[in-house]
């Protein structure tokens, strides 16, 4: 008997009958707009192959107005239909069935053209809607309905029509973003009047067999958003209108509450699901930070959903469902929520990957052949990018020694799981961990490897990581001064602390000193507080009206940075004000444009960009994270004796412990050696 007998059963929508109750959700990854289409072929049909059982693609314009940037992908032209074509036979081939996801921006695009219920700027785009007139409104409802018939014609299996995440139908939904006082606007039936019309016209273009998703905020977590009561009567209008299968939406694009970055506890809107569930007839899929089939065998198993939607995990793995399906759970490469080279990247302007998978939107160009010749290649460095070096080594056929001079594996990745938010990083850990016991690689732990060690090797691959970097700031006896390492392996700090250096890893120190007790990531209630996330059904739009309700801080934390910007600024493009938005609420003093003049038993001596004289900042302990430099020992012994080698991750570029950067780096390398 299969270990998730509720994920692996079949479910009928509309026609079809799919093979499984695993969605994979929509994500933008920029493929459909590089013109590479066998590129785009590749990439769903390895999805398809991994076992989904529905795909919904990323969103497609349904007309210029309504892309998310100008030039967004979309079925305008005969050549698109042909170019699709090539995406639905490729998955139909692997047994798959897709669904082309229909997304109107509305007051979300970013372009000159947008439009929307009411002329009001979003704070995510520069540029303000245009107010539709009624013909302007018949249009967007007609292009929708062309779009999905196109879709039909390109072979897809569906559509999916986004009205959630703040988009143009969910803009029409709500007196936050709807002004309007005609007939789509002002009270809910008028409000709802177009997506319950958009779903009509819609399954009209389509047929009664096409599979019709209706992506629906549960949440919206912005001021004026919908009740729980106004969600119920929209999802029995659109099930009348003709929807297969309601998918949900968590929270607008604009809300200043984390959806799904790490430090979302797993499966935190699930209850939301269950409870529109016995509302409608139709079957109901729950999303956000579901990343293991256990957690989704779970929600099903107990009547959560009818479905679970994983996006990420997705382009972490893709053979996510044949790997759960055959008892290789553990080898499932996880996604950990982080953003860095998915959500980061489509708001960049730059192609999507993923950090745990370097093939994810690569997979024509990267890829793990069997080798022509077996080579005998040693790795020193079980951190990231060792790690990964190792285990595509060893899958191509490669016999691999991998040394450490740690007791087990991980690097500084057993760093970063202890800060509190980032505990999927010790699932990451763990895969690893599972993916070097493969029979390719011997693995020894406890050795500090030297030159002798590594001669005889075909190949020899240098992945030592990093050392904190001396900031060079004068230290009087008696001081406390830690490396953010010391913090991080446990070490005791006092009441008082002054961290020096804002990037990442300050960022997380901070985070880990001000914390106490259970984490909120690991206790839903506790979130919830922590951010002021009620329900729906007692807050309209979900928001608490007293706003967050933050437990106080462990410590008084000083943040500290020399550059004369904003402290955080370069973190992550769509987590980096989750980070400062969290410290912020914890009291946390973030001060740019800092000197460091001294340290001493009485604390930390600054001067500020305002003052002249120095300033003492009274501290019990200071803290560096002033950056990191390459550990290149081993490789400076290696270039003396003739050994060649090559230097991957921190060895190579110490750059805030990038794992995206040394991941992909270590991959790449081992995938032409």
């Amino acid at each position: 008997m299969s270990s998730y007998p509720h994920l692996l059963a079949p479910i009928t929508l509309g026609a079809h009958i799919l093979r499984n109750r695993s969605l994979m959700g929509s994500m933008h990854t920029g493929l459909e707009e590089t013109g590479d289409w066998s590129r785009v072929a590749a990439f769903y049909a390895a999805r398809a192959k991994g076992g989904a059982g529905l795909i919904v693609t990323g969103g497609m314009a349904p007309n210029r107005e309504g892309g998310v940037f100008p030039g967004a992908a979309g079925l305008f032209t005969d050549q698109d239909i042909a170019n699709h074509r090539s995406v639905t036979d490729a998955v139909h081939a692997e047994g798959g069935l897709i669904a082309m996801q229909v997304l109107h921006a509305g007051r979300y695009a970013y372009s000159p053209d947008c439009v929307a219920p009411s002329a009001l700027k979003s704070p995510i785009s520069p540029f303000p809607p245009r107010e539709l007139d009624e013909e302007g409104i018949e249009k967007q409802i007609s292009d929708i309905a062309t779009a999905a018939a196109r879709a039909v014609q390109a072979g897809y299996d569906g559509v999916e029509v986004m009205g959630s995440e703040g988009y143009f139908l969910n803009q029409f939904l709500v007196t936050h973003t709807n002004r309007r006082t005609d007939r789509w606007g002002g009270d809910y039936a008028n409000r709802m009047r177009l997506a319950v019309e958009v779903v009509r016209r819609v399954r009209q273009a389509m047929g009664p067999g096409a599979i019709l998703i209706y992506r629906i905020s549960l949440i919206d977590l912005v001021p004026d958003g919908s009740t729980w009561d106004e969600v119920v009567t929209l999802a029995r209008a659109i099930e009348v209108a003709g929807a297969s299968v309601l998918n949900t939406g968590i929270g607008w694009h604009e809300a200043r509450v984390p959806t799904i970055a790490t430090s979302v506890p797993r499966a935190a809107f699930a209850h939301l699901t269950a409870r529109l569930r016995p509302e409608v007839a139709i079957p109901v899929i729950t999303s956000n930070r579901i990343n293991t089939p256990e957690v989704a065998e779970d929600l099903l198993a107990r009547g959560m959903a009818d479905m679970v939607s994983m996006a990420r995990p997705w382009l972490a793995d893709a053979a996510f469902i044949t790997k759960a399906a055959s008892g290789k759970a553990a080898e499932i490469a996880p996604c950990i929520a982080c953003n860095q080279a998915c959500l980061d990247h489509t708001f960049s302007g730059k192609l999507t990957s993923c950090l745990v998978n370097p093939r994810a939107c690569h997979e024509t160009e990267l890829t793990y052949a069997p080798a022509a010749r077996p080579k005998r290649i040693a790795v020193v460095g079980a951190g990231p990018a060792g790690m990964m070096a190792a285990s595509v080594a060893a899958e191509r056929g490669h016999a691999v020694t991998l040394f450490d001079k740690a007791e087990k594996v991980g690097g500084q990745l057993n760093l970063a799981k202890q800060v509190p938010g980032k505990e999927e990083f010790h699932g990451l850990v763990d895969w690893f961990a599972t993916m070097l016991r493969h029979p390719g690689i011997t693995l020894r732990l406890g050795v500090e490897a030297t030159a002798p060690d590594l001669r005889g090797f075909d190949e020899v691959i240098i992945a030592t990581g990093v050392t904190p970097r001396d900031p060079g700031i004068p230290v009087e006896d008696g001081a406390t001064v830690l490396s953010y390492i010391d913090v991080l392996q446990g070490a005791s700090v006092g009441p008082r602390v002054a961290v020096i250096g804002a990037g990442g890893i300050g960022f997380d120190v901070a985070e880990t000193l001000v914390h106490q007790g259970v984490s909120p990531t690991e206790d839903p209630a506790l979130w919830r507080q922590e951010w002021g996330v009620s329900a729906p059904w007692d807050d309209r739009g979900g928001l608490v009206p007293a706003g967050p309700a933050p437990h106080p801080p462990a410590r008084e934390v000083h943040l500290l940075q020399r550059k004369a910007e904003k402290p955080g600024r370069h973190l992550g493009k769509t987590t980096g004000w989750i980070h400062r938005a969290s410290l912020a609420m914890k009291r946390v003093r973030m001060q740019g444009g800092v000197t460091y003049d001294r340290i001493t038993p009485e604390g930390l001596w600054i001067t500020g960009p305002n003052r002249d004289q120095p300033e003492l900042l009274a501290v019990d302990a200071v803290v560096l994270c002033a950056g990191q430099e390459p550990e290149r020992g081993l490789s400076a012994e290696l270039d003396r004796q003739g050994i060649p080698h090559h230097l991957i991750g921190g060895a190579d570029v110490a750059a805030e412990l990038d794992a995206k950067r040394a991941i992909n780096q270590a991959a790449r390398l081992a995938a032409r050696l």
